[in-house]
């Protein structure tokens, strides 16, 4: 900083510039007003220029000042009495320094020069308004006018210029004496030298040949959720996440370009810094830097076996550089509450509903003359004297509460050319809306990286991640809360005067099915996950060669998790009377070794960049379990498991996998303008069979940037184009350890009175079992015109996945009917388009909105040698409630059509299917009537800056699935038994009301029940969500000065805030599903962790 005042301050002290100095009188009356609106109005009433460094001269503060006929020494002087400034007149200048010494600057003998000036331009000599110019090193700058013009002040002879423009190249240029320097930018369409991670290194963005999305990790943490995978939620073409359930221990589904496999998961794999990661939602997503989604062969074939449902590459924070040091803390405290409750009965209309079905129950059982049925409320523990309910319980209200979450980041990284560390400690709470849900989550990171010579470079990632969590999911009987609070009936309390607890059994005026009250099992039933994680890698850099460089790095991910559960004595239909508990002990222990080559070169237009290496990776599984029940009373819990006198048999086991493979991938790259990617990875695992060990996956792509070519030089809207290709085998290894090889069943058996142990093979080998194969065609455009201010990307891609694993039937002769074998295939084609519109850009005003569409269609193309259906589950009150069927999708739900209900006219035509009017009529056969997964998803996202502010809307929608309600068979099609949907009243069938989906009210104690799957139950799937509204303040340079922070914002969100359905929805929240990982469970649901709408309150602070 003193050279650049030195180098200011020149020997261009001359006697006129003194004789104006002294000359020029000022008359001031001054009140309240900051200094450096003193100075420009001296400016505008004289030839001085003030020039100074807003770091070292406070020119914000308020001061008072009257003058009369005052020369520039006496104002100088008031204006900054006892602030060590010091001043100087040069020229028509005045300087302003702090706090150096003047004297020092008159030695030197280098020239100033007054301003420069010039015009800005493109590449097709078109004017650039907003260019931003301002003097390297300082703050001092200015910005192009609407002619592309601009004029900067106060230049030294050697100063350099810096030019930036957003989608162009940044330039730098030395003065060198000049006044008019005239420059012309050049488009830098998506960052010509942005490089993107490809697994095994980095390319530029420009030579990527594959298909790949990108998110940063300021679009990740906008949405300051727990789970990384919310945040990129909507934000990447392909990628479909589905945020099954609002509780915090709930799972995030993760399905890119369409479900490929029928026996294994379409979930995606995850590499964070290198190394693949289990339980990628345990990540803190504060420590991301960016992600990367590989979605087509031709990226994700590095990863061979493992990548046919795409690769998720994270890329965590280390170190800083150029010598800084960053101190950062981000927190925020955010509040949900139930966004949506079901419209359910209270205890008028409910006890509406069992008088009508008492009146029914004739039309449905035979009764003697005068012997029907009938029912009074009398019971004095919930009625009056009356008959009157004496309680009105909403469970939905009192299961759920007002949930306060929060979460702190601190964070320190400093680095220098040499080294770099950084430590990253998190921690947060989060509640969950249900009575006694919540996650607690701590998260300590460490990174070293070190470059102690030219042709050595090596460092380190440490992560240690704990969880505490209770996780409020199913008891015995799936009598799970979820289910309760919607199933209880309101005319019980939550406790009774006494403060006993309410259970269905504490009345025997209705014939409940039993079930324990929700509020109860919450608030004292125990479902304990606690889990630690070891995760990291260290990595060797050697610099053999000009170009060539030799890495070897090794990566661990150790989960332990503990599992405690304990239900006490009194929760009926769970643990009543003799309680329960269990303790569960997983461990996972993964680890990898790979080592690679590495050469870059790049001569006369020509780029190469090359990896080959080989990878060593192993995974063991080992689990232990034990449970019991028979504790006398609550005390002991799952502390003393022998305290119980019926313990289960203890389980434990044990799995084993390994791999090694060999990778290679070369890209080339000519002028910019042509480029091609060949990739191979050969991978063998002890999974597959043994005729089968390895697999062959190879990829190639190819690039033209087509703007870059003469011919379109001259299309001036025109900033970039490129056409890409490529095509490409990937594999699925993720079917079981053991598939392959016959297994071996124990147990015992009574033989002449006495118990013998017995083993027998319940599953035969397969020899030439081998991967499922994902071969992939995807074309696709990206575009970016109108001076970069609208970018596009769009991708077609065709998959088909042969070699699906399937149980084939055999003769029965052989003692099994089934052997897993590669038989079947599903075919997924779409479009993932991305668009990106700058509508308004200056500078105190930015607007940029962003469409995100993803189009698929799934279909079933071979299904064995017969193509024979194939019921997968979930299994469920009448069957599998889905259906593999060649030519239709995945995840087809199946079931039968109900055409309405039976009137009184058609009396005669019910009776001989064995039905009377009233009840649902339904088709004489299952069809298919609906499926679970979208056929378009996207967002639609607006980016707005004004100022200091910042505002983010983000809807997101979905549309082309079906939702199967399934809670309809228990609070719908039957009744008597627990609570229900307002439909049964208001919509049911009556004499007077015959055209009706909804059936006539019966008492299912009484008189059974009429339920069966059936598209009833289906409704429209489709909505739009406001996922997402930010507000944001960034505060000034001058605040944080006073403060002394170096970076401040403050922001308020409001997360899933309306959602727009059918009508016919009567649950929670359209997108979920009550069958966890079950891969065809998507958009089938029981009942539901509600999702909230949460407010969010936080800031970004750095020291």
């Amino acid at each position: 900083m003193k050279l650049t005042i030195v180098i200011l301050f020149v020997s261009l002290l001359q006697v006129s510039t003194k004789v104006y100095s002294q000359g020029t009188k000022f008359n001031l009356n001054v009140k309240n007003k900051r200094i450096v609106e003193v100075l420009k109005e001296i400016e505008e009433s004289s030839k001085f220029r003030f020039f100074y460094i807003r770091e070292q001269v406070n020119v914000e503060r308020v001061v008072s000042i009257k003058a009369n006929q005052a020369t520039i020494d006496d104002i100088l002087e008031e204006l900054f009495k006892r602030q060590g400034i010091n001043f100087q007149v040069m020229e028509d200048f005045l300087i302003l320094l702090s706090p150096e010494d003047i004297t020092y600057i008159k030695t030197n003998n280098v020239q100033m020069q007054k301003s420069i000036s010039g015009t800005i331009t493109d590449e097709f000599n078109q004017t650039l308004p907003g260019v931003t110019i301002y003097i390297k090193g300082t703050s001092q700058g200015t910005v192009s006018d609407s002619n592309g013009n601009y004029s900067i002040s106060n230049i030294l002879k050697n100063d350099i210029l810096v030019f930036s423009f957003v989608g162009m190249s940044k330039q730098e240029i030395v003065v060198s004496g000049r006044t008019k320097i005239d420059i012309k930018m050049i488009f830098n369409a998506i960052g010509i030298e942005e490089v993107i991670a490809l697994g095994y290194g980095v390319q530029r963005k420009i030579d990527v040949t594959g298909s790949v999305g990108m998110v940063d990790a300021n679009v990740i943490l906008e949405r300051h959720s727990f789970n990384a995978l919310q945040g990129i939620q909507g934000k990447i073409a392909g990628v479909n996440i589905f945020s099954n359930s609002g509780s915090p221990t709930g799972s995030t589904r993760v399905i890119i370009r369409g479900m490929n496999s029928i026996e294994t998961t379409s979930d995606p794999l995850y590499v964070v810094d290198g190394v693949v990661m289990e339980n990628f939602h345990l990540l803190n997503p504060n420590d991301i830097e960016h992600i990367e989604v590989l979605k087509d062969a031709s990226s994700a074939a590095i990863y061979g076996s493992r990548g046919a449902n795409g690769v998720i590459l994270v890329t965590t924070k280390r170190g800083a550089k150029n010598d800084e040091v960053i101190i950062s803390y981000d927190s925020y405290i955010c509040v949900g509450r139930i966004r949506r409750k079901m419209d359910l009965l209270n205890s008028e209309e409910w006890l509406e509903v069992i008088k009508r079905g008492y009146e029914n129950a004739p039309k449905y059982s035979q009764y003697d003359d005068g012997n029907y049925p009938s029912i009074s409320f009398t019971d004095p523990l919930l009625f009056d004297s009356n008959e009157n309910p004496l309680y009105d319980t909403d469970w939905q209200e009192e299961a759920t509460r007002t949930a306060v979450s929060h979460n702190h980041q601190f964070s320190i990284q400093q680095g220098n050319e040499k080294s770099s560390t950084g430590a990253f400690l998190n921690y947060s709470d989060n509640e969950g809306i249900m009575l006694n849900s919540w996650l607690k989550r701590v998260n300590a990171k460490i990174t070293y990286d070190a470059k102690p010579n030219d042709w050595l470079g090596f460092g380190i990632n440490m992560l240690i991640n704990k969880t505490w969590e209770n996780e409020i999911e199913e008891g015995s009987g799936y009598q799970m809360p979820r289910r309760t609070m919607i199933e209880f009936v309101p005319v019980l309390p939550v406790k009774f005067p006494n403060g006993n607890w309410s259970n269905s059994s504490s009345t025997n005026n209705f014939a409940l099915e039993g079930m324990a009250n929700p509020v109860h099992v919450l608030t004292t039933q125990e479902r304990l996950r606690n889990r630690k994680q070891f995760f990291g890698n260290t990595f060797l850099n050697i610099h053999i060669l000009p170009g060539l460089e030799l890495k070897t790095q090794f990566g661990i991910d150790n989960q332990i998790a503990e599992y405690k559960e304990y239900s006490p004595t009194d929760l009926l239909n769970i643990s009543y009377p003799n309680a329960s508990a269990d303790i569960d002990i997983f461990e996972s222990m993964y680890w990898q070794e790979e080592t690679f080559l590495t050469y870059n070169n790049s001569t006369k237009g020509q780029r190469i960049n090359a990896v080959l290496g080989l990878s060593w990776q192993e995974r063991t599984y080992r689990f232990n379990s034990l449970s019991t029940s028979g504790f006398s009373d609550d005390f002991y819990k799952y502390n003393n498991i022998g305290a119980a006198n019926d313990p289960d048999a203890p389980t434990s086991g044990f799995e084993k996998w390994a791999m090694n493979s060999y990778f290679s991938r070369i890209n080339y790259s000519l002028n910019n303008k042509l480029m091609a990617t060949i990739t191979a990875r050969i991978d063998g695992s002890s999974r597959f069979g043994e005729n089968n060990k390895y697999g062959f996956f190879p990829s190639a792509g190819f690039g033209w940037v087509i703007s870059n070519d003469d011919f379109l030089t001259n299309i001036s809207f025109l900033n970039y184009l490129k056409l890409r290709t490529s095509y490409g085998i990937t594999g699925n290894t993720e079917l079981g350890t053991y598939r392959s090889l016959a297994t071996v069943s124990s147990g015992t058996v009574l033989l002449n009175g006495e118990r013998a142990n017995y083993s027998e093979v319940s599953k035969l080998p397969n020899p030439d079992l081998e991967w499922e194969k994902t071969s992939q065609f995807n074309i696709g455009i990206e575009l970016s015109m109108f001076q970069n201010r609208v970018s596009a990307e769009l991708d077609y891609y065709h998959k088909l996945t042969s070699d699906l694993l399937l149980a084939r039937p055999i003769p029965h002769s052989t003692g099994f009917s089934s052997v897993m074998d590669n038989i079947g295939s599903v075919s997924n084609q779409g479009v993932d388009f991305l668009f990106t519109i700058q509508n308004i850009q200056n500078s105190e005003f930015n607007w940029e909105t962003t469409i995100n569409l993803n189009f698929n269609k799934n279909r079933i193309e071979e299904l064995g040698e017969n193509d024979e259906d194939i019921f997968p589950g979930p299994f469920w009150v009448s069957g599998s409630q889905t259906i593999l069927r060649i030519g239709e999708p995945l995840g087809s739900f199946w079931g039968y059509k109900r055409l309405g209900t039976w009137g009184l006219d058609e009396a005669e035509e019910a009776a001989a299917v064995g039905a009377i009017p009233g009840v649902a009529k339904r088709s004489s056969e299952r069809e298919i009537i609906g499926k679970g997964v979208p056929d378009l998803t996207g967002s639609f996202i607006n980016r707005f800056e004004f100022k200091n502010f910042d505002f983010i809307v983000d809807i997101q929608f979905s549309q082309g699935a079906e939702i199967m309600q399934q809670f309809t068979h228990s609070i719908e099609d039957r009744t008597g038994y627990s609570n229900g949907l307002s439909t049964i009243l208001y919509d049911g069938w009556t004499v007077t009301n015959q055209n009706t989906m909804v059936q006539q009210i019966r008492n299912a104690p009484l008189n059974g029940q009429n339920s069966e799957v059936d598209d009833h139950w289906v409704v429209d799937g489709s909505y739009i969500r406001g996922s997402l509204f930010s507000l944001g303040y960034t505060f000034k340079e001058v605040v944080l000065d006073k403060i002394k922070l170096n970076s401040c914002r403050l922001f308020a969100n409001v997360d899933n805030a309306f959602v727009i359905h059918s009508k016919d929805f009567n649950g929670y929240d359209p997108e979920a599903t009550s069958w966890g990982e079950n891969q065809w469970g998507q958009n089938i649901f029981f009942f539901q962790y509600p999702k909230p709408t949460t407010i969010t309150f936080g800031m970004n602070v750095k020291f």
